[in-house]
């Protein structure tokens, strides 16, 4: 476990002794605080909402460097585990970037990334939701419930109501905006969509490989994608063969509670009928900025790879 890891867990503990009140605002204040420090050391960014595919990204990155500089397979990158091993690794710092506000007071405004490089991984919001959904109901902890602002994991929400819900489209639709919004401001960011990475994995990985300076020929950009293959992952985790937690199902035999769930773009539209994704189509048009591309539903369709 790793120093960051450890301090979290710490903090849970002592959180304990507090009132849920008081408890999770001053929780989100240290892990932003615990952010920010590492964003200052770290030599590049890679931002997403949750479910936005950051752990396929994560394994791809991984199993690069690993070609690269003769590293262990079953390891994946966290911040700086892979630079303390080879100085040449950068230290990329996965984000979600919903605690460090919390520590800066900087609000919507993302000023505080504007040293680094800045990948900014991006879905349909309807997708990454119904995911959330999943995550909420299957993977995720009580203490992140609460932490976040989930609803209680005792309430019997349908997948509509979750993603019309506080916690659903308006949250994931907010945070878009606010990357939106920032995109003009920042002076180094690449913007990867999940449906392109799908459509063609290996022309954007060889971006993201690019803009990371990362120097991979084209037999280890390849093989890198192959690594992280949807039914390759899938594998990986039901035999629970990552020495990363990240990469482990809640319940092997309940296909929803794996971290690779499906990797469908468009899969949120299983879920509805035509009325609710009528509702669902008017929430992301009539909010969500256009700069994204995803002012309509994308149509289901299996993944590219």
């Amino acid at each position: 476990m790793n120093r960051t890891m450890s301090l979290q867990h710490m903090l849970e503990r002592a959180g304990r002794l507090l009132p849920g009140g008081r408890r999770y605002p001053i929780e989100r204040r240290i892990r932003g605080w615990l952010e920010a420090g590492r964003l200052e050391r770290a030599d590049a960014v890679i931002v997403s909402f949750g479910k936005s595919g950051r752990t396929w990204v994560r394994v791809m990155i991984s199993r690069l460097y690993q070609q690269q500089y003769g590293l262990p397979e079953g390891s994946l990158i966290e911040f700086s585990n892979f630079h303390d091993k080879h100085a040449a690794i950068p230290r990329i710092l996965f984000t979600h970037d919903n605690y460090l506000r919390h520590y800066t007071r900087h609000g919507a405004a993302k000023s505080a990334y504007a040293a680094k490089p800045v990948i900014v991984l991006v879905r349909h919001p309807a997708d990454i939701t119904m995911s959330q959904y999943f995550q909420w109901k299957h993977r995720m902890r009580a203490h992140k419930v609460a932490l976040n602002d989930y609803p209680r994991q005792t309430e019997d929400l349908s997948p509509f109501e979750f993603m019309t819900g506080a916690s659903g489209l308006p949250k994931v639709n907010r945070w878009l905006n606010e990357w939106a919004a920032a995109l003009d401001l920042l002076p180094n960011v690449l913007v990867v969509r999940y449906e392109d990475l799908r459509a063609d994995t290996t022309a954007e990985f060889r971006r993201m490989a690019d803009f990371l300076g990362a120097n991979a020929s084209d037999v280890q950009i390849a093989d890198a994608v192959e690594w992280a293959r949807f039914d390759n992952m899938r594998q990986r985790e039901s035999e629970a063969s990552s020495d990363s937690g990240r990469l482990t199902a809640g319940d092997v035999a309940n296909p929803d509670s794996y971290k690779t769930r499906r990797a469908k773009v468009g899969g949120f539209t299983d879920y509805f009928d035509d009325e609710q994704l009528r509702v669902i189509e008017e929430m992301i048009t009539s909010t969500l900025d256009p700069r994204f591309k995803y002012g309509t539903p994308t149509p289901a369709k299996e993944a590219a790879t």
